[in-house]
């Protein structure tokens, strides 16, 4: 077939001309993704490669393309991000970007349900309830329902907002959410789908819409009106989807539903850092994309600007043993660094000691405190890090989850061990008396009036108030002087004393607390450590410690004494980086947990967990766990690493052991 040749006329557009050298900023794999203008995208962003990068220079290069600045939707989590991202944008090409729109997918699913959530019967002036004013809500409809019965055991309203946001987010039933995550409260499934509706009816008729209607109702827009779906995705002729792996069911079909004309989507995210299903986010989502959107081209990153090659070896390492993944291989040009050092302990607070130790030592190697992160797989595993490192006075900042002696349930415990240490002590007694039945603020400080007065004795006071009333209120002053009598006289060591109050606590912490599982683990914990102790004055003084507020003893570097060595859920981590990273307790039962063992999604959540953990470090890499641990919930001792190290190869790792300075005497 003999090819005619077309000549550009007059009025034909010109190839576009490009301000900036995009060749010459990125890399072969952000270029390629960066260049891709039709159709449903899918970048997979290896950790540290540069993942904003990418996306601040796609909506750059589709504007000099030619597309309107208005057809761009920009989806990021948080407000920021998005703001951030495209003032980056206008820096690069000298253009204002206020007409692309960019927001979280609630701001979005706000702006648009204002638009035209006529249609689904949303009047534009609707109020969008914060969850304080959910919680007030449903606590006002469990009132009229008549479900406050003290005699009776039901959610309390954090507990219900909770629930009804996870069958929300997760596309649940209520029943399957009370099922798989408050088993406790099976018996009051019924009740709870009353309430439910209760609530929904509740808020449709007043014009309210909480966190979560907001993506709801706007995916019920865009379901029911096809007129409206049209009008939208004619609008936004291409979407971009920041962090694809951290999506729920609910935003995965808005994005389909949002680009049913077109499918000009580009989402970007890291499957090998998908962990936050127990907010919601689902795996699957960034897995399937290919499956929901048909035709999909997929772009890796891989090459990683953060850390070195014997931190990335390790982290392919773990990674490449996913029983699901995008294969992929980071690398970097940074090839020398340390090699990752693997610590065995012989308990929980020798690695405590280790870590303490080392810190100072990195520290007087120039690297600053706020350069160094402790990362844990859950927030009590910090707890004796917490006091050897207040002993030392080494200032830290906890991200995720309260400090130890900062739980409610924490408190409570050791409030009854402070008035056995100093009955004087009117902030333990008011703390106590107030978990009581029928004592409230008034009769608690004329309860604590009394107590003072009795300087040899406060406890005659409580009994002379027990032996005047009757009911719930006179028995709970009964057992409770019985329990503060009986670890009283210095007979029992600081571990008995626990063991006598948790015994009388337990009751109470279950009735005060929905998240009660959870809340008697630290207790629990709390036991472990007050077993390393001879008297009770010494334990409540070390946890009685806190991080300086003004400063860090320091000779050296005076200026920088507002320093704070980071220590943090590995969840509250993500997209971080520090100098140095130690991750403790890397123990198999601790990391991965006991309970994750079961299931296959959420074991493999948890080798996830690890590899975004590996990836926050930049030059220096500390893996530690104590051997010989009794697990209680489970019965177990537990004493080897976690299998997720068991599967690397050796060469990735050195290993330390800790030897007592002593032994060399």
């Amino acid at each position: 077939m003999k090819p005619y040749v077309l000549k550009r006329g007059p009025d034909s557009p010109a190839e576009p001309k490009f301000s900036l050298n995009y060749e010459a900023e990125l890399n072969p794999g952000q270029l390629a993704a960066v260049k891709a203008v039709d159709g449903p995208i899918l970048v997979i962003a290896g950790a540290g490669s540069g993942k904003t990068r990418t996306l601040v220079y796609r909506v750059a290069r589709l504007i000099e393309s030619g597309i309107p600045p208005e057809a761009i939707l920009l989806l990021t989590f948080t407000r920021k991000a998005a703001e951030e991202m495209l003032q980056r944008v206008g820096a690069l090409i000298g253009f204002r970007t206020d007409r692309v729109t960019g927001g979280t997918f609630h701001s979005v699913a706000n702006l648009l349900l204002r638009r035209y959530g006529k249609a689904i019967g949303l009047e534009s002036g609707f109020t969008i309830l914060d969850r304080g004013d959910t919680e007030d809500v449903i606590n006002l409809l469990r009132t009229q329902h008549g479900l406050n019965d003290k005699a009776k055991r039901f959610p309390r309203k954090n507990a219900l907002a909770e629930i009804f946001s996870k069958a929300v987010n997760k596309m649940l039933p209520v029943e399957d959410v009370v099922l798989g995550e408050f088993p406790h409260f099976t018996d009051e499934i019924e009740d709870l789908q009353k309430l439910h509706r209760a609530f929904e009816a509740y808020k449709r008729k007043r014009l309210l819409v909480d966190y979560d209607d907001l993506l709801v109702r706007f995916r019920e827009l865009l379901e029911t009106d096809e007129g409206v779906r049209r009008r939208i995705a004619d609008s936004y002729r291409y979407i971009m989807v920041d962090e694809y792996q951290d999506t729920n069911l609910l935003q995965a079909e808005i994005v389909r539903k949002a680009a049913f004309t077109h499918d000009n989507v580009m989402v970007v995210g890291d499957d090998s850092q998908s962990i936050y299903a127990f907010r919601g986010a689902t795996f699957r989502n960034i897995m399937d994309f290919p499956k929901l959107f048909p035709g999909t081209q997929i772009f890796k990153l891989e090459e990683n600007y953060r850390s070195t090659q014997p931190i990335l070896t390790l982290a392919n390492e773990v990674i490449n043993q996913a029983a699901e993944k995008y294969a992929k291989t980071l690398f970097t040009r940074k090839c020398q660094g340390p090699a990752p050092v693997l610590i065995t302990a012989a308990d929980e607070n020798t690695q405590s000691r280790f870590v303490a130790q080392r810190v100072l030592e990195l520290r007087e190697e120039g690297v600053p405190l706020a350069d160094i992160a402790v990362l844990f797989r859950s927030s009590f595993h910090s707890f004796d890090l917490e006091i050897e490192l207040s002993r030392r006075n080494i200032p830290f900042v906890k991200r995720g989850g309260f400090k130890f002696i900062e739980t409610a349930h924490v408190k409570d415990v050791l409030a009854h061990l402070r008035v056995v240490e100093n009955p004087r002590d009117a902030v333990s007694w008011n703390r106590l008396l107030l978990l009581l039945e029928s004592v409230g603020p008034k009769k608690s400080q004329a309860l604590i009036e009394s107590i003072l007065a009795k300087e040899a004795n406060g406890l005659d006071a409580l009994r002379e108030a027990s032996a005047k009333g009757s009911g719930p209120g006179a028995q709970g002053l009964q057992d409770l002087v019985r329990v503060l009598e009986e670890v009283s006289g210095g007979r029992m060591t600081p571990a008995e004393q626990m063991n006598a109050v948790c015994g009388y606590y337990l009751p109470i912490l279950k009735q005060h607390y929905d998240d009660y599982p959870k809340r008697i683990k630290d207790v629990e914990h709390l036991y472990t450590i007050a077993a390393r102790y001879g008297k009770l004055e010494s334990f409540l003084a070390d946890l009685a410690l806190e991080p300086p507020d003004e400063s860090v003893f320091d000779v050296e570097a005076e200026d920088r004494d507002d320093e704070r060595l980071v220590l943090s859920t590995i969840h509250s981590a993500k997209g971080l980086e520090w100098h140095s990273v130690f991750i403790i307790w890397a123990l198999d039962g601790k990391f991965p947990s006991v309970y994750s063992m079961t299931a296959d999604d959420e074991l493999e959540e948890e080798r996830r967990l690890f590899y975004v953990a590996i990836t926050r470090a930049k030059q220096n890499l500390y893996v530690s766990y104590p051997v010989n641990v009794y697990d209680k919930p489970s019965g177990m001792v537990l004493s080897k690493p976690s299998r997720f190290l068991d599967e690397v190869r050796r060469d990735c790792l050195e290993t330390w052991s800790l030897v007592d300075e002593d032994a060399f005497n």
